[in-house]
């Protein structure tokens, strides 16, 4: 196992990162098909066939999944991967054309990096191109490249995050897995509840709790630039119905380690897949999914690095 989403079978991750701009997009490629479901919890969601995904819908299997930047904007990246899926023939079949089924989720990271470059068509294109199975970047990459954590006080006070991956086996043969791209109003802490990235301060130790500077700004608005994103999938076979229910599972892992998590100005996405035919209760694989994302969350900050003038929690002293 590689300790990532792409242990699962089935499963392909690309990205596409500006280094310059510090943006990009993050796919997630489910060729011959996942059965998915979708929770949002944050307030300020950008999504694209999210609604495809809840029960009672008509289709029930996706080929992709794209975690991007740059606002609204960035959900243009979809398209370059319906392309990619389309030009080999993959997609939901209408008789007359394969559509290829990608729901999107954008986080907001204009306030880093050139705020006039996004992703598009060609960037999500690209990032099919860079998908492969086996070990993957963490940290500056793909949806990740422009994501900071602690934003309430502004950019100047933020901790550089990224992407991060973790899995876990169960058993002989059932997997869970998660990526994410953690772009929070909040800090990110440990299993203890020390906080590992998120609002500096700039004298003593180098962070300051989120929620205690929300107490003495009471009545001021906060920053609305944030949004985590995240993908857990599993070799288990689940309805439409109980993959729902393992996205909205999942959400216990952000709340473990974001805080705080799912306010107003974060657009908290969790998008679930399920591959394979290994026979698993959905309470375990959706108890197990919060464990591998609150996991991944926290190497999204221990793998970053600093860029654009905000730093890194690596580089910090504590």
């Amino acid at each position: 196992m590689y300790r990532n989403i792409t242990d699962i079978p089935g499963i392909k991750v690309g990205h596409a990162t500006d280094e310059a701009a510090l943006t990009g997009c993050t796919v997630v490629l489910m060729e011959t098909g996942a059965t998915a479901g979708a929770d949002i919890r944050g307030s300020a969601p950008g999504t694209r066939e999210t609604d495809l995904l809840q029960t009672g819908r008509l289709v029930n299997r996706i080929h992709g999944i794209v975690l991007t930047g740059g606002s609204a904007f960035g959900l243009d990246a979809a398209g370059g991967v319906m392309r990619y899926l389309e030009e080999r023939g993959i997609g939901f079949d209408t008789g007359v054309a394969r559509v290829p089924i990608v729901p999107a989720a954008v986080l907001f990271d204009l306030h880093i990096g050139d705020p006039k470059v996004r992703p598009d068509w060609e960037m999500g294109y690209r990032a099919c191109l860079d998908a492969k199975e086996g070990p993957l970047p963490e940290g500056n990459v793909g949806a990740g490249t422009g994501a900071t954590v602690g934003k309430l006080m502004g950019i100047q006070w933020a901790t550089k995050a990224g992407i991060g991956n973790w899995s876990e086996r169960v058993g002989s043969e059932l997997i869970i897995g998660a990526l994410v791209a953690v772009n929070a109003l909040g800090e990110v802490i440990d299993e203890n509840g020390q906080i590992l990235a998120g609002l500096r301060q700039p004298e003593g130790s180098p962070f300051v709790s989120t929620l205690e500077k929300m107490k003495e700004y009471q009545s001021r608005g906060f920053t609305f630039s944030n949004t985590t994103l995240a993908v857990v999938a599993t070799n288990a076979r689940l309805s439409k119905e109980e993959v729902n229910k393992v996205a909205q599972m999942a959400h216990n892992g952000l709340a473990r380690s974001i805080r705080p998590v799912h306010t107003m100005y974060d657009g908290d996405t969790v998008f679930a897949v399920s591959l394979g035919e290994v026979e698993a209760d959905v309470s375990l694989v959706g108890s197990m999914a919060a464990e591998v994302l609150a996991k991944a969350v926290r190497r999204a900050v221990l793998c970053a690095q600093s860029a654009g003038g905000v730093p890194a929690a690596s580089e910090l002293k504590t």
